[in-house]
């Protein structure tokens, strides 16, 4: 929580500037740091951000802030809050709270723009700003009026809170000064229940005659803080859970009814386990279509299940599959209600619990087994061992390791309360079969909007939240060249941080599509780079090559010692291998068919 929790509301109508009506909203709303870069738009608000005990952080780049506003609120359960300059300073913030929007993140952007006895003439940094976010956010707010600053504040903080998403305060530049006399305004928030009786009830009797139920825990038991009636629940209906695409830390990893996470490069044991279902109880989560694609060879969902879909937000209920009941309700207050009603109800799955509880161990044990024993990607899904097939060495004289032994060691030598981001790319969804979380609030991934340059921000926001909490950051070397100057932020502004970043000289994902479908002719594709080790130490920061497999774990855990007892931000650089796991996008292509004849060799 923020450091500046006991600060004063100011309270009762009193006279102020636009600019104070600002400032005191967002303190009503607890806001204590903002993520940003400095602005004359915004500079009367920004010089009493200080005294009123709001910390601005400045970033390298807007998007850097928005990502950064992301981790602040998915960790801290509160607003992040971005600002920027007008015009193209907050055009770059676009793609961040685009994955902001995905994720079902409480984030506000605050958008100052032209004044308004410039707009239409095509002054400096004139833009629309409102159409460039209308797709990812859930509430745009414009002040018309600045007698109306504080009443707009306050309504997109919390709106931000009421639909889970980003809202947008677009401001005049010059509607931050002047007199006004205003209130400011409360926060108001949204208590939610536990949905309707009729559709409740339906619930229960479903589950009355369910054989084989599992629960697939989403985004909305982390973000309703539900682990704990979600745990209830399972154990009462002695259910397998599968954890939602990238939604890992939804259910704790060491509880025995955990089968991992569905999705991309997830859990074997959690994709057999619920395709077994007869019945599946969707808790906060929308299904994504990409989240249940068929993996691993297997298309697993169970068709004929029913399904028991429970969320907060109802226009998401039945969206994406078909399902039987729909509970529009917060996550939380239903898994506790269901929880109770079968309290003192016998159900068909009572007399199998037991049988259950062995199969769900026996796929856990032989999912391990395999992912023990899986230490390189398997023809047809490795690209040639190049390296090893040259004997070529490392810069530093050392072995290109396999991206899944590398994966498996940073496993092991992950420490307690660990958060982690990833970025988009290849190594990083493998890293979907090997973190695993006990406690919410510990994952971070950019969702299904899967934009470049997402990990090493978020994980600082989320570490400026939470800085008792190791923090590390899972990169690829193409993602890690659009955001790597966000170790500077780190570093100016002691909040650090550990980045491992896997060095494969290449896009990888994009890769292996050319392997699958266009027989191997590489475009556009390579990425030759200097150390990024040195990198990061140009930048102020502690770097760390690793290419031998035995210092991997090692190396994990000498950055995370520098991060949590001498405030280090470090850089661990992984040589690996250019293998790649399974296609990124089967479901998007097919063997292209060439029209003219200059193309016939290219199919």
């Amino acid at each position: 929580m923020a450091a500046t929790d006991n600060r004063k509301v100011v309270e009762g109508v009193h006279k102020m500037t636009p600019s104070e009506a600002f400032v005191e909203t967002c303190v009503a709303n607890g806001v204590s740091e903002m993520f940003g870069i400095m602005g004359s738009a915004f500079m009367d608000a920004m010089d009493i951000f200080a005294p009123a005990g709001i910390r601005l952080i400045p970033v390298v780049h807007e998007q850097g802030a928005a990502h950064m506003a992301d981790g602040y609120a998915r960790v801290s359960g509160r607003h992040g809050v971005v600002i920027g300059q007008n015009g193209p300073g907050i055009s770059n913030c676009v793609t961040g709270i685009a994955a902001a929007y995905w994720a079902h993140s409480p984030v506000v952007i605050v958008t100052p723009e032209t004044g308004t006895m410039g707009m239409g003439l095509g002054g400096f940094q004139e833009a629309n700003q409102l159409p460039m976010f209308q797709e990812f956010t859930k509430y745009q707010g414009h002040v018309c009026n600045p007698k109306r600053m504080a009443e707009f504040t306050g309504r997109v903080f919390d709106r931000a809170m009421s639909e889970m998403g980003p809202t947008q305060l677009n401001i005049p530049r010059d509607y931050f000064y002047g007199e006004i006399e205003c209130e400011i305004p409360k926060p108001m928030r949204v208590d939610r229940g536990h949905g309707g009786e009729a559709s409740l009830q339906a619930a229960v009797e479903l589950l009355k005659t369910a054989k084989f139920p599992v629960i697939l825990a989403g985004g909305g038991v982390v973000m309703g803080d539900a682990v704990e009636e979600a745990k209830q629940l399972a154990e009462r209906l002695g259910a397998p859970v599968a954890t939602g695409y990238l939604r890992n830390d939804a259910f704790p990893a060491k509880h025995p009814l955990w089968a991992g996470p569905l999705g991309y490069h997830g859990s074997k044991a959690a994709m057999k386990l619920i395709a077994q279902a007869d019945v599946v109880i969707a808790l906060g989560s929308r299904m994504g279509p990409f989240g249940t694609l068929p993996q691993h060879g297997m298309d697993y969902w169970p068709k004929a299940a029913k399904i028991i879909q429970i969320e907060a937000d109802h226009t998401n209920l039945g969206l994406v599959k078909k399902i039987a009941v729909g509970i529009n309700g917060d996550a939380k207050a239903v898994a506790a209600e269901l929880s109770r009603r079968l309290a003192d109800v016998t159900l068909g799955c009572d007399a199998t619990k037991a049988a259950r509880a062995d199969t769900i161990a026996t796929e856990k044990a032989a999912w391990e087994k395999e992912l023990d024993g899986w230490t390189h990607e398997r023809y047809p899904y490795s690209l040639d061992m190049i390296e090893e097939a040259k004997g070529e060495r490392t810069p530093t004289g050392g072995s290109y390791l396999h991206p899944r032994q590398v994966l498996r060691e940073l496993e092991k030598a992950m420490p307690a309360r660990v958060m982690v981001s990833t970025d988009i790319g290849n190594i990083n969804s493998v890293a979907n079969s090997y973190l695993r979380f006990d406690e919410p609030r510990s994952f971070f991934a950019p969702m299904s909007f899967g934009n470049c340059g997402y990990a090493l921000p978020t994980i600082i926001g989320a570490k400026c939240a939470a800085p008792d909490r190791p923090a590390i950051a899972y990169a690829g070397d193409g993602a890690w060249g659009m955001s790597m100057m966000e170790i500077m932020t780190a570093v100016r502004h002691d909040i650090p941080v550990t980045a491992v970043v896997f060095h494969n000289r290449q896009w990888g994902a994009e890769k292996k599509n050319q392997v699958d479908f266009y027989n191997r002719r590489f475009v556009a594709g390579e990425l030759e780079s200097e150390s990024f080790s040195d990198i990061a130490k140009a930048m102020g920061a502690e770097g760390i090559v690793v290419d031998h497999i035995e210092d991997v774990g090692p190396a994990l855990q000498k950055a995370i010692d520098m991060q949590m007892k001498e405030g280090k931000t470090c850089v661990i650089e992984i040589m690996c291998t250019r293998e790649l796991g399974d296609p990124f996008r089967r479901d998007a292509l097919s063997k292209p068919v060439r029209m003219l004849d200059k193309y016939k060799d290219y199919v």
